[in-house]
């Protein structure tokens, strides 16, 4: 549930604000919106309730402070006030507790990687999409980002083909994984370049 809420909220932001509304009308009928905490907490806008008899009372929550979103997931309770203050419960202490950094913007140039034989020496190398993390308030000086790259890179290389993996760690906990991709496109050289890096390469 929380990962379907997130791809909701990235992929169709224009169909999820209609979550945030208190009550609907058609055909002079109108419909309230079950989730209590739209009453009772600004910064919650969504998401979606349920209920049955094997899950019990349900409540997918997300909420915005201060520029950091986060999403509780309850199920299994027993009765819509208790889904409510059990998703308040978790939303405060996330926020409470974490906070959300972007650590690298897409396409950003992250490193760079000597190619060989090819129509330029230096490759950029990036992520496809934003890099965001959460982590534990107060831990981001601890953060280590690890490159592991190729270990020689030949021409020609494609656009966005993966040349090695960006690692963020936290006290050695894996926070997050991307890989690293060729942000242009590199040829092969001229003849004179080609035999130039081959030389060069033996000689290493």
């Amino acid at each position: 549930m929380a990962r379907l809420a997130t791809a909701l909220i990235a992929e169709f932001p224009d169909y999820y604000r209609w979550h945030s509304k208190r009550a609907f009308q058609h055909n002079n009928i109108t419909q309230p919106n079950r989730n209590r905490l739209l009453w009772s907490d600004e910064s919650v806008d969504g998401m979606k309730t349920g209920y049955t008899n094997a899950a019990g009372y349900c409540l997918v929550a997300s909420a915005r402070r201060r520029g950091m979103r986060l999403i509780s997931v309850v199920m299994g309770t027993k009765s819509p006030a208790e889904r409510a203050r059990q998703s308040k419960r978790l939303l405060d202490y996330g926020f409470k507790n974490f906070e959300t950094h972007r650590l690298y913007g897409a396409r950003e140039i992250i490193s760079e990687v000597r190619v060989w034989e090819g129509d330029k020496e230096r490759l950029a190398l990036g992520l496809q999409d934003d890099l965001v993390v959460t982590i534990p308030r107060g831990q981001y000086a601890s953060l280590q980002a690890r490159l592991e790259l190729r270990e020689r890179v030949m021409a020609p290389v494609a656009v966005d083909s993966q040349q090695g993996t960006l690692r963020v760690v936290l006290e050695d906990e894996l926070v997050a994984e991307r890989p690293l991709l060729s942000l242009t496109p590199i040829d092969l050289g001229n003849l004179w370049r080609r035999l130039s890096d081959r030389v060069k390469s033996m000689l290493e």
